[in-house]
């Protein structure tokens, strides 16, 4: 499943010096010996085709062999991403302005193109606007992003000028999220991934849902940013277990605002739901797809899309006491 190639490639590309790091930090972790440890991370790469990441974020080191097949790791994600995504419709999600053209009836916000506005169209938009989110059209994980306000500006012109000569040439109007989302951290909009995933014979399907959340003051959500992420309930739309951020630490309440985290429930759950199945039949060519869906006081909308939706977040410890993994409930959907 993993593929000899990918994993030859992954060997080219590994980072020795952040490989080592990890061993050294399980062994400060569990006391379990150095050599044993760097053997067992290589052999579930050439097994499992599992990073050294994978390794250490679902403490495989817990895992015997027959849960080990159960995981999604980074090579059987790739070989998903493969199997289901047509790369010729990557820029459907990858373009930021290619996807609010194509799902612009679900974004439920206003928002403009500058390479494609002048300054006066520009000037137009922001007439009844203060603060605004701009963005590159081809960045992720929130890099990039700026929430900027009108009266930070000389004039409308010099704001116009500041987003052009940084490349950011989406602006959007600012999402109001839910006062239930906002409660648990207000600074950021906390979007739900909802991924997708369409069966052999079309049929489009929720395969995970998880809530991010922003932290630190930041106004991305995003892991790699300082958020963290908890699981929902496909059924119930309820956050059913902690969150975690990219250290592996966990959090029932949130630990800049001390709202909880566990426990509350998605407002508007099954219409963010059915948004999505919606979507994914419009794009029957990428089959696998994780969403980036806000919560208004009036519906769920649209942030954006992913053609490669991460896996690292899918089999955190404390999200599966049974240690069995994401693939068997893949593998209802797909042959893989």
């Amino acid at each position: 499943m993993s593929g000899f190639g990918y994993i030859m490639r992954c060997i080219k590309s590994m980072n020795f010096k952040n490989l080592f790091a990890t061993v050294n930090e399980i062994h400060g972790i569990t006391g379990k010996n150095r050599p044993f440890l760097f053997c067992d991370v290589v052999w579930c790469g050439l097994r499992y085709g599992a990073g050294y990441r994978d390794y250490r974020l679902n403490e495989w080191w817990t895992l015997n062999g027959k849960q080990r097949k159960t995981y999604v790791t980074r090579g059987i994600n790739n070989s998903i991403i493969k199997k289901c995504n047509d790369p010729a419709y990557y820029h459907l999600l990858n373009n930021k302005i290619d996807f609010n053209r194509l799902f612009g009836e679900y974004l439920g916000r206003r928002w403009i193109y500058l390479k494609e506005a002048t300054e006066s169209d520009f000037e137009k938009f922001m007439s009844d606007l203060e603060t605004v989110v701009a963005k590159p059209t081809d960045e992720a994980c929130g890099r990039g992003v700026e929430k900027i306000n009108k009266s930070d500006y000389e004039s409308v012109g010099a704001m116009y000028k500041h987003l052009t000569e940084t490349g950011r040439f989406l602006v959007e109007e600012c999402i109001v999220q839910h006062p239930v989302i906002s409660g648990i951290y207000p600074y950021s909009v906390n979007t739900l991934r909802i991924v997708s995933l369409t069966s052999d014979d079309g049929t489009p399907n929720i395969l995970y849902a998880f809530i991010r959340i922003g932290n630190g003051g930041r106004v991305v959500d995003n892991i790699n940013a300082g958020g963290m992420a908890a699981p929902i309930d496909l059924d119930t739309g309820v956050i059913n277990n902690v969150a975690f951020d990219k250290d592996s630490r966990y959090y029932d309440t949130h630990p800049q605002t001390g709202s909880p985290i566990v426990g509350v429930k998605i407002p508007m759950w099954d219409e963010a739901k059915e948004l999505v199945l919606k979507a994914a039949k419009m794009i029957p060519q990428l089959r696998y797809v994780g969403w980036d869906v806000a919560i208004t006081p009036d519906k769920p909308v649209f942030v954006e899309g992913n053609q490669h939706p991460g896996h690292d977040i899918l089999q955190m410890p404390p999200h599966v006491p049974d240690k069995i993994g994401m693939l068997p409930r893949i593998k209802q959907f797909i042959d893989i």
